[in-house]
């Protein structure tokens, strides 16, 4: 427990001041930004003076650190330490307005601040829009404000994650869902790969802490091999290099907890199964004329000794990733048997590939200011979050937004071609009508497929990396609904969507005229009231869906008739025990929930019989009995439990955190039947399916659902789905399966 002790902590605050400015590395310090930065730290000590963090440290520490961060491992300068400082101010002290920031400060400073203050200010005022996403939408928005209030959010992001152990279990949850889901992305794409790599580790350590202690303590107990071996693999390398006359570096990186773990459950292996588990970085000190140049001569000494894999040999020297990241990367075997990945790259594109932002402006200056590919895509980004505002009619689902533009944001891209040759830039799964939408509107508008490499393709084809597309149009063809389905990109969506309304509006008039002689025919009276009866017995989003499919002919009068015939089904948060309450209250579903979870913090308890509440569970990750399982109340009203692992869960809880409920399971009577899914693998023998059948069935007496067994010279997968009781039944099967002979590998997967 932490011990308030005033003497020590006044000490500690002011060293946090020397390792802020020991941490900045300008080109000229001078007397008066070093006076600035004493005076935003003064400014911040003052007003967080009388607070405290949930550790019971004092809350001045977090700014401090954050702003620590933000010199160390953002690179960042005196501005944004100014800011990274006094980033809570505003927010938690009604004493310091933005008018006092701007004056003391500067506008620059004040802007920044407003930005961060936004960004934490969520609004209430809309009960159905996530405080998560609607963070998530500022933070996009910021790119078109000022790129230094995403920087700051991640530092204050990453100082959280490490001090998140003093939360309690539901928050840590959360917090770690939202993390993983968006700020390690964003760090991704912002060229931040450390502090993607930490964010991701710590996420995982609060999702899944079992795992990630299991796969830190087999790291950690193979470390020494694996050092042997990589001094063993690199000494002829060594010994070459250096008979060319480069300077260089050679560093062995072990992979984050994180990727290993996304391996794992990717190819759904054990941990003993990975073949890549550190990396070989060789760093040539290279003037930028010969860099390029120097690497590959470098490549040729690395396959010299040891032969490639022809298929994972990676190229980003050539042609840069979007977030600047320049790197040869080549799989090699080793004279041991084993695969190994080589990265090799100039100190120039290590300093970029470790700092990001920072190193990239840095080098950036020294280059006549010509655009890289990150300075593209940020432009890029702008671009399309105007365009957005521009186009949007109406406040937009915050939940929508973010699910447009991940995609442009965190998405693996692809290289292709227009007829000409010139090369176009996606996101990994673009489809034809992305890549038309890209080149013009018109042409998305109109497109009726494609040549791709010279053959025809559907408008859906998705793209793959060198492909050479030419656009097939016709003036007959127009967007409909179902296109938004086939594109990813935000660009695309956005224009479906804006000739979409322009052609509802265009029918609007027509689809009304209809309604209104159709109620008239069912003796309604045609009025507003009416329209908006129908509205939320059609489920359109508004009038002018509604009108618009009555238009084109996608509802008619049968349909309407039915609605009025059906019964209306019981909404599910009548069944809630805390309904009743709030009933008459005027609250909105979120703020029912809150209260409850704030009055009553026991857990869902969930069980076979549902008798406390309705809910369904999740059809991807399947949860049973033993798993940690959380409750979500969907954007359809309706409770989902999830596994938290659940990767659909995990992007739940960033989207609609306001929407999540504390759940765990009764003890059940282990003769219910929870269906769950698990795939082997190994060498096929005679009487292998009956022997797996027999101990599934007979000696844990657990019904199967469906087996499904493919062998293929001398190797079987199998992939078999059963009802089990529990984790711990569950783990003793698979248990018994692995000591069958033949089997090498037994895991709980989720269904697809």
């Amino acid at each position: 427990m932490y011990e308030i002790d005033p003497e020590k902590e006044a000490i500690e605050i002011e060293n946090g001041y020397k390792r802020i400015l020991k941490a900045w590395k300008p080109k000229k310090k001078t007397k008066e930004d070093v006076a600035l930065i004493r005076k935003a730290f003064d400014v911040a000590v003052e007003a967080h003076s009388k607070d405290r963090r949930k550790s019971g440290e004092p809350f001045i520490y977090h700014p401090i650190a954050v702003a620590e961060i933000t010199a160390q491992e953002l690179g960042l300068g005196k501005t944004s330490i100014v800011c990274a400082l006094l980033h809570d101010v505003v927010e938690d002290n009604k004493n310091y307005t933005l008018d006092y920031i701007k004056k003391e400060f500067g506008e620059t400073v004040a802007k920044i601040i407003e930005g961060l203050t936004k960004i934490d200010k969520v609004s209430s005022i809309n009960g159905s829009i996530s405080p998560q996403s609607e963070t998530f939408r500022k933070i996009l928005l910021a790119f078109a404000y000022d790129i230094r209030v995403i920087l700051i959010k991640l530092a204050d992001r990453l100082h959280n994650m490490r001090t998140l152990e003093f939360m309690p279990r539901d928050k840590q949850i959360k917090i770690a869902s939202e993390t993983e889901y968006i700020y390690a992305s964003l760090a991704h794409r912002l060229g931040y790969y450390n502090i993607k790599s930490e964010l991701e580790d710590l996420s995982l350590k609060y999702l899944e802490p079992e795992v990630y202690k299991m796969i830190d303590d087999k790291i950690q107990e193979k470390k020494k091999d694996y050092l042997r071996f990589i001094n063993k693999f690199v000494y002829p390398i060594k010994h070459d290099i250096a008979e060319l006359g480069l300077k260089f570096e050679i560093f062995a990186r072990f992979k984050s907890v994180y990727s290993i773990w996304k391996k794992m459950s990717d190819k759904k292996v054990d941990f003993d199964d990975i073949d890549d588990l550190f990396a070989i970085r060789i760093v040539i000190d290279s003037p930028p004329a010969l860099e390029k140049f120097d690497c590959w001569k470098v490549y040729s000494i690395v396959t010299n000794y040891y032969n490639p894999k022809q298929d994972r040999l990676r190229d980003w020297i050539s042609t840069p990733k979007a977030n600047g990241y320049e790197s040869l990367h080549a799989t090699v075997m080793s004279n041991t048997g084993q695969w190994v990945e080589v990265q090799i790259r100039s100190k120039r594109m290590d300093e970029i590939a470790e700092n990001g932002l920072a190193a990239h402006w840095k080098y950036k200056e020294k280059s006549d200011n010509v655009d890289t590919r990150l300075d593209q895509w940020i432009n890029q980004m702008k671009n399309l979050i105007e365009n957005h505002k521009i186009e949007s009619e109406e406040e937009e689902d915050a939940v929508e937004f973010i699910d447009e533009f991940k995609p442009n944001l965190f998405n693996d891209e692809i290289f292709v071609f227009t007829p000409k040759g010139h090369l176009r830039t996606l996101p990994k799964g673009a489809s034809v009508l992305d890549f038309a939408y890209a080149i013009h509107t018109d042409i998305g508008n109109h497109c009726i497929g494609a040549k791709i490499n010279n053959s025809l393709a559907s408008i859906n084809e998705i793209l793959k990396n060198g492909d050479q597309i030419e656009i097939l149009n016709s003036k007959k063809q127009y967007p409909k609904e179902s296109w938004l389905e086939m594109v990813i990109t935000q660009r695309a969506k956005a224009r479906i969507r804006m000739a979409i309304n322009t052609m509802k509006k265009e029918k609007f008039d027509e689809g009304k005229k209809k309604v209104s002689e159709w109620l008239k025919e069912l003796n309604i009276e045609v009025n507003d009231v009416a329209f908006n009866e129908l509205l939320m017995k059609s489920k359109r989003h508004s009038l002018s869906d509604l009108f618009f499919d009555v238009a084109i002919g996608t509802l008619n009068f049968d349909d309407i008739k039915s609605l009025y015939k059906s019964p209306e089904k019981s909404r599910w948060y009548s069944s809630l025990p805390f309904f009743g309450k709030a009933k008459s209250s005027g609250k909105s579903l979120d703020e029912i929930i809150k209260d409850q979870a704030d009055i009553d913090p026991t857990p869902l308890l969930l069980n076979s019989e549902t008798t406390n509440l309705d809910y369904t569970l999740c059809k991807i990750c399947n949860p049973i009995p033993g798993d940690d399982v959380m409750a979500v109340v969907s954007p359809g009203r309706e409770i989902i439990i999830h596994r938290t692992n659940c990767p659909e869960a995990i992007k739940h809880m960033a989207q609609f955190g306001n929407r999540i409920v504390k759940a765990k399971w009764r003890k059940e009577d282990k003769t219910v039947g929870f269906l769950t899914r698990i795939e082997l693998k190994g060498i096929d023998r005679k009487g292998l399916i009956a022997e797996i059948s027999t101990i599934i069935g007979n000696n844990f007496n657990f019904n199967i659902r469906t087996l499904h067994i493919k062998a293929s010279e001398g190797i079987f997968e199998g992939k078999i789905t059963l009802y089990v009781s529990d984790t711990d039944a569950l783990q003793h099967l698979i248990h018994e399966l692995k000591q069958v002979d033949g089997i090498q590998s037994v895991v709980r997967v989720n269904r697809r």
